[in-house]
């Protein structure tokens, strides 16, 4: 059906492609290139410009694989990203590490913590480096799914004209394009939050803060209120907090003062960032968890954020965002040639492991049980290498129990912690 008030069969101007993608970020641009590779005709819309800025900027070891899959590992060891190795978390003066290059699953270890504005843009000039077909200004304003999906797309100069595709990926992130226009909206399962961040100049001179990995640190009175502090290589960080909005309601002044005032509540916060400025203008993101009905059908699926959005603590964004990308390219190649494709067992259903493993971990991360894990002084050095694999972006690996058995494994480990129970070797019982 035509969304409505649209007739797209009365547009005069057409396009025909194999496969339209929505969306120029890391998700798109994956797809994109992974299609073409396929000998697939691909054309990407992208409703802004880049460079453009966006949040998510501390990648994990997992996208590094997509990355070399789409061809683009190359031009990103190039770039001068920050190198990142793993992830640190504080909370009362307890300061703990996590190592991915010690890990459970194989794959790579480490990554970069990037300017989301530079890397996005990295990847989509590769991609048409590549061949790939992106027409930025552009913005999706119906899609038609009778027969073969029709798009009508509207340009910078305001005109009109129609896309016809044999398959359609939404890759718009929390612009939810066909969620929005197909009413595939539904509530997300976790609680609203809000997050404000900005970037700040850090000038940290404490000689121990790692800039290899991003610095997790929990609020000293609230469990559920965390900063995140991610370092660049050219002498800022991303900075921000997140919390339920009436935690945030109290908080007086600009967004500006509201940030940094919650961050001085923080002791090692503070410390860290003593002669810290801000240089970009403080933002905020609220109730931005999201879900919807259905991922995929034979006609469309929906990539990344523009399916389920979960929250920033572990940075899973991107990750489910460039497996989601592999995953659909894959399924849409295979259509295309022909063959048969369930796109609820082939794609949804194996997307969503990975995705229900992490939410498993979100979950517990607020009410604070993954909290009393990670800060536990006595880990089992196995166990927790099955853990730091799902940090470092391998929820999808069913050779590891705490991904097979994610809600079970994590409440027996748990339980040991908060009764100061020494933790065995149980896990690959």
């Amino acid at each position: 059906m035509p969304t409505p008030a649209h007739d797209l069969s009365a547009m005069p101007n057409s396009l025909a492609v194999d496969v339209a993608i929505i969306g120029a970020g890391p998700s798109g641009a994956i797809a994109a290139s992974l299609l073409h590779q396929q000998g697939k005709r691909v054309l990407v819309l992208e409703k802004q410009h880049f460079p453009r800025f966006s949040i998510g900027e501390s990648l994990l070891p997992c996208c590094m694989q997509f990355i070399e899959e789409a061809g683009m590992l190359d031009a990103l060891n190039a770039a001068g990203f920050q190198h990142k190795n793993g992830a640190a978390f504080r909370r009362n003066g307890t300061y703990t590490t996590f190592d991915f290059t010690d890990k459970f699953t194989p794959g790579p270890g480490t990554t970069f913590q990037v300017q989301r504005a530079s890397f996005d843009k990295l990847l989509a000039d590769t991609a048409q480096s590549q061949g790939v077909e992106i027409r930025y200004g552009e913005t999706v304003e119906a899609i038609d799914l009778t027969e073969n999906p029709c798009l009508m797309v509207r340009n910078e100069q305001g005109e009109l004209y129609q896309i016809s595709a044999q398959y359609v990926l939404d890759a718009s992130g929390f612009g939810r394009v066909l969620p929005r226009l197909l009413d595939l909206e539904s509530p997300s399962c976790l609680p609203p939050r809000s997050a404000i961040f900005t970037h700040v100049e850090d000038n940290i001179s404490d000689p121990n803060f790692d800039r290899n990995k991003i610095l997790i640190s929990v609020h000293p009175e609230h469990k559920d209120i965390w900063y995140w502090l991610i370092p660049f290589s050219n002498g800022r960080c991303s900075l921000g907090v997140v919390a339920e909005p009436q935690l945030l309601a109290r908080l007086q002044g600009s967004l500006e003062q509201q940030l940094m005032n919650i961050v001085n509540e923080e002791p090692g916060l503070k410390a860290l960032l003593a002669n810290a400025k801000v240089v970009q203008e403080c933002a905020t993101l609220k109730g931005y968890s999201a879900n919807v009905s259905r991922l995929a059908t034979d006609k469309f699926a929906l990539l990344g954020n523009a399916g389920e959005f979960l929250d920033p603590v572990f940075s899973s964004g991107v990750t489910i965002a460039m497996q989601s990308a592999s995953m659909a390219a894959k399924c849409v190649t295979k259509q295309l040639n022909g063959e048969t494709v369930d796109w609820q067992a082939d794609y949804s259903a194996p997307l969503m492991q990975g995705v229900n493993t992490f939410r498993t971990y979100v979950q517990a991360w607020y009410d604070g049980r993954f909290q009393d894990v990670i800060f536990y002084e006595e880990p089992n050095p196995r166990i927790k290498q099955m853990i730091c694999s799902i940090l470092a972006g391998y929820a999808w690996d069913l050779n590891n129990p705490f991904v097979k058995d994610s809600e079970r494994r994590l409440n027996m480990v748990v339980e040991l912690c908060q009764n100061q129970v020494a933790i065995p070797e149980f896990a690959e019982a």
